[in-house]
């Protein structure tokens, strides 16, 4: 599941934030001063940390140039209520991802956090895969140029369709669940449902399976999600 840290020492907002993001199927921690926010942040263990400015002690922007400095690259969203440019250009001087003045909306926050988890997840799937072609039965994928063929003609995929069976190479033989495609494909937010993710996969066996409705590589596995059997 995806780990969100919560540096924010204001607690009804901490706790707000808190609350939203696991209604949308986040795990979320909190910390409420500097310091020990980059302790935690240190750890490795969350997917994107929410950062305010005005913390007690270590600020934010201290924060944010230890992490960095620790070579730590977790994407960084700051939460601050300073709308001077100056301070955003400082701020994504020092490494941070993005900016969102307070007060800011809910629906807002939550699209940048899929935005950026996004990208997080595609680059982690593409990194996994490394850039080596992958074949399985008649079909070609290269990570390295994102083409793919079936039975050597190029296969025409969206964006989201090529995400998508990148995150199912990734969990190739094993089952991966709804919640997981979701989450590694749309970043899991509240736009995405079920129902966006069976039109893809629907999409993608159209483009790749001798028969849709019979499907030989990609296996809906009932009540959990789909698994990709490379050897058919």
């Amino acid at each position: 599941m995806t780990r969100i840290l919560i540096v924010e020492d204001n607690r009804h907002l901490a706790a707000g934030l808190q609350t939203n993001l696991e209604i949308e199927g986040y795990e979320t921690e909190t910390a409420r001063d500097g310091s020990s926010g980059l302790a935690r942040a240190r750890t490795g263990l969350y997917d994107l940390i929410l950062l305010d400015l005005m913390l007690p002690g270590m600020d934010g922007y201290q924060v944010l140039d230890a992490l960095r400095e620790s070579d730590t690259e977790t994407p960084v969203i700051l939460l601050t209520a300073r709308g001077d440019e100056g301070d955003k250009v400082r701020g994504l001087g020092l490494g941070a991802d993005d900016y969102v003045t307070k007060p800011f909306g809910l629906r807002e926050l939550l699209a940048r956090i899929a935005a950026h988890l996004r990208r997080t997840h595609r680059q982690e799937a593409a990194e996994e895969l490394g850039n080596a072609p992958i074949t399985f039965g008649d079909i070609d994928v290269d990570p390295a140029t994102h083409i793919v063929q079936r039975g050597g003609a190029t296969v025409q995929l969206r964006p989201k369709e090529y995400d998508l069976l990148l995150s199912l190479l990734r969990h190739s033989n094993r089952v991966a669940t709804r919640l997981e495609l979701m989450q590694e494909v749309w970043g899991y937010h509240e736009s995405v449902t079920s129902r966006t993710l069976d039109t893809h996969i629907a999409e993608l066996r159209r483009k790749l399976e001798d028969d849709p409705a019979n499907p030989r590589w990609i296996i809906t596995v009932r009540k959990t999600g789909y698994r990709l059997n490379p050897n058919g």
